[in-house]
């Protein structure tokens, strides 16, 4: 038996709770996967968005690796805006307070996350 998925992003319901935004849709890729092992999730921003939640991971200790997979933003973490595009990888630790903003283009992220040291527990029961 072979135990693979396989999900087009555009298969994976984005997320509709209380916390959603306009113009931002947050996929649970991990969970329609069933990756236990680490964080994982996707996330599509319209052009012009700047809600984006500024967030840091510093009591969970989780760093986050984005790679873009459509698109370019910025990133903004602190006092520092970088332009980042299609094909570009990003690495952002624990304590960095970090947000996308999109301007005339959107943009598609992939969202990996773990603890360093520490065994990934799903939310989502995996």
């Amino acid at each position: 038996m072979n135990d693979i998925r396989v999900k087009a992003i555009e298969e994976i319901e984005p997320y509709t709770g209380e916390y959603a935004l306009p113009g931002i849709r947050f996929r649970y890729a991990g969970k329609a996967l069933e990756v236990s092992a680490w964080g994982m999730n996707v996330i599509e921003l319209d052009p012009n968005i700047d809600a984006y939640p500024e967030h840091d991971h510093a009591s969970d200790g989780q760093e986050e690796v984005y790679v873009v997979l459509r698109g370019s933003a910025r990133i903004v973490v602190g006092e520092t805006s970088t332009t980042v595009h299609a094909g570009d990888m990003i690495r952002v630790g624990p304590s960095a307070r970090r947000k996308f903003v999109t301007e005339d283009e959107g943009v598609s992220l992939l969202a990996l996350g773990g603890t360093p040291g520490k065994a990934y527990t799903p939310s989502w029961g995996g």
